[in-house]
């Protein structure tokens, strides 16, 4: 099943996921497409894989901010592309890779198309052959790059057939335990259910409900029973189900009228459910936090004690990003002078401690297929942004710059309440 391809939104989704090329009939520009095919199918930073878009060039504004310009390609030039590109990427790269291809209408010249390569992740590491030479690609932040040393150690140890957490397998789960209104509401919400599929249609090994996620159900051997995956349940499993596979998957939310826990609690609050259900309850429940002060000496006389876009974005890292095999539930604890949001599971592998920690970390997944989702459904910022929108909207807004705690088996997010809010205290 093709699922269709919004030029609007490639061009607003950051670079780690998509590689403009304004041609590709020369040999160096095949060989630079196929190498980055290669690199998606890899998916050394677990984004599901990514998108090589043909006859657009991306360039930047007058103020500086990226802009695709959409060229376009001939018919002929079109043909001769995406033949030389998948004869390319049969002859050269192994195990082979088919992408998926589309070919769009250029929203700028009716005359020309748009052609457009999707590659979805792959658990094989695939090595690109050129001659005598061989070589792995990966994506790190916005280039394909040849993997060496430590980055192919971890791309080989990576591809030992380990599947993800969000797309294994749960044995012990079945049809059953999914919820199908609540997978036909999300899906509905998100956008992604046609007029001429049903919910029905994806309870299935075969059909995806997203490009870039896997099917919800997979067979194991000679068991024939549809098993979900964990990601699945995550976020379209029946109440009682989610509950017992995942005990501790839940969210406190918590108030406390000083700034510290030895004050009386306000208000205690157990988020369960799935994790959508979760993430709405949260976001609910902040809102009540973003309070307004009025001072007619300021320049900006209306004060926010939040920047509400920081407090949502803080909230959905949480519960995307967590690990859901530690048996401990995400807290979100509110003070009168700060909220702490703890989300369990340390940083994970590839992400750069020291970039996060000012705010600019590369992009890289924990739960592909719930991030992937959750974008979709438009609760969170555009992928692998998060971060940088806290960190934005708090400076923004005014608020100190937040503060984030990386510990072993958790990361904790504090963020700040603005000044003129604390001195009303």
């Amino acid at each position: 099943m093709h699922f269709p391809i919004d030029l609007k939104t490639l061009a607003t989704r950051e670079s780690e996921k998509v590689e403009w090329k304004e041609n590709g009939d020369d040999k160096n520009i095949i060989q630079s497409i196929v190498k980055t095919i290669s690199a998606f199918a890899n998916d050394l930073s677990n984004l599901g894989g990514g998108y090589v878009v043909c006859g657009a060039k991306e360039m930047k504004d007058e103020y500086g901010f990226p802009k695709v310009d959409f060229k376009g390609l001939s018919a002929d030039k079109l043909k001769e592309i995406e033949g030389k590109v998948l004869q390319h990427c049969r002859d050269y790269i192994n195990p082979a890779v088919v992408p998926i291809v589309h070919e769009l209408e250029n929203p700028l010249d009716l005359r020309t198309r748009i052609l457009v390569f999707v590659i979805v992740a792959s658990y094989d590491a695939h090595i690109y052959r050129d001659g005598e030479t061989s070589h792995y690609y990966v994506r790190i932040s916005r280039e394909t790059r040849e993997a060496r040393n430590g980055v192919l150690m971890q791309l080989l140890i990576k591809k030992q057939k380990v599947v993800p957490f969000d797309k294994k397998m749960n044995p012990q789960a079945n049809l059953l335990d999914i919820e199908i209104w609540r997978l036909k509401e999300t899906l509905a919400e998100a956008g992604i259910l046609a007029e001429d599929t049903s919910p029905e249609d994806f309870l299935s090994d075969t059909l995806s409900i997203a490009e870039l996620v896997p099917p919800l159900f997979v067979r194991n051997g000679l068991d024939t029973t549809l098993r979900p995956r964990n990601f699945a349940l995550l976020l379209f499993g029946k109440k009682s189900s989610f509950t017992r596979f995942y005990t501790e998957a839940y969210t406190i939310f918590s108030v406390y009228k000083g700034i510290d826990r030895d004050e009386p609690t306000g208000e205690r609050i157990f988020l369960t459910g799935s994790i959508i259900e979760q993430a709405k309850k949260s976001l609910s429940l902040l809102e009540n936090q973003v309070t307004t002060l009025f001072d007619k000496t300021s320049s900006k006389p209306n004060q926010e004690k939040y920047p509400i876009r920081a407090l949502q974005e803080a909230a959905i890292n949480a519960i995307v990003h967590r690990d859901y095999e530690i048996q401990h539930p995400n807290r979100i604890t509110v003070f009168s002078d700060r909220i702490e949001i703890v989300s369990m599971g340390g940083m994970d592998w590839g992400v750069d401690k020291n970039k996060f920690l000012q705010g600019k970390p590369n992009v890289k997944w924990r739960n592909q297929s719930l991030a992937y989702i959750f974008n979709k459904l438009q609760l969170s910022q555009s992928e692998g942004q998060g971060i940088r929108t806290i960190f934005r909207t708090m400076r923004e807004e005014g608020c100190p710059e937040p503060v984030f705690e990386i510990g072993i088996e958790s990361v904790t997010c504090v963020l700040f309440a603005h000044k003129r809010h604390l001195l009303q205290r």
